[in-house]
C-alpha cells in the first residue's frame, strides 16, 4: 500500500532519522534517504530509535540530491518540501498518495537549488521567535495530515 514517501535531505541526526523510521514502518511510508548523511548509517543512535521497526520499513538511499531529483521526476512524483521559508500552511495544502515529503538537515535545511527544486513548500505555523520544530515531530505532523487526506478519509 506504500506511495507516500518521507525524504530526508543529508540528515544530521542519528535518533530523528531512527524515530522518522519507526514513523514510517507503523504509518506505512516509504523512506528516502539522499546523502551524504551526518552519520555512518549503522549508528547504534539509529538502531536505538529505530528498534526492531527498521526491518519493516521501505528504506531507500540515494548517492545524492542529483542521483534522488533523477529518480523522482522519472517516476513523475511531486516533492513537497517543508520549510520555514514556506508561505503555505500544510493543513491548507492539498496532498496526493504520490507525494514525496521532504524534510531538510536539522542544521541548515536545504540549499537554494533544492529549494528551488521543489513542486510546492509547506511550513508548520510557530509562535514568532521561535526557529523551528524538530524534524522528526515535523515529519510526524505533516505526514499525519497527508494521510488524513489521502489514506484516512
Amino acid at each position: 500500500m506504500t506511495s507516500l514517501h518521507i525524504a530526508l535531505y543529508q540528515p544530521d541526526i542519528a535518533g530523528n532519522t531512527g524515530t522518522i523510521l519507526r514513523l514510517a514502518a507503523c504509518l506505512d511510508l516509504a523512506v528516502d534517504i539522499i546523502e551524504p548523511a551526518g552519520f555512518d548509517i549503522s549508528d547504534r543512535n539509529l538502531k536505538r530509535a529505530g528498534m526492531d521497526y527498521l526491518g519493516a520499513v521501505a528504506l531507500t538511499r540515494h548517492i545524492s540530491w542529483t542521483h534522488f531529483d533523477t529518480w523522482r521526476r522519472g517516476a513523475n512524483r511531486r516533492l513537497v518540501l517543508a520549510s520555514t521559508k514556506a508561505a503555505e500552511r500544510y493543513t491548507d495544502f492539498e496532498f496526493r498518495p504520490d507525494d514525496i515529503l521532504l524534510f531538510g538537515r536539522e542544521s541548515a535545511g536545504v540549499p537554494d537549488p533544492v529549494h528551488e527544486s521543489a513542486d510546492a513548500r509547506i511550513l508548520i505555523p510557530m509562535v514568532e521567535g521561535q526557529r523551528s520544530i524538530n524534524v522528526a515531530m515535523s515529519a510526524a505532523m505533516i505526514a499525519g495530515e497527508a494521510l488524513r487526506q489521502v489514506r484516512w478519509r
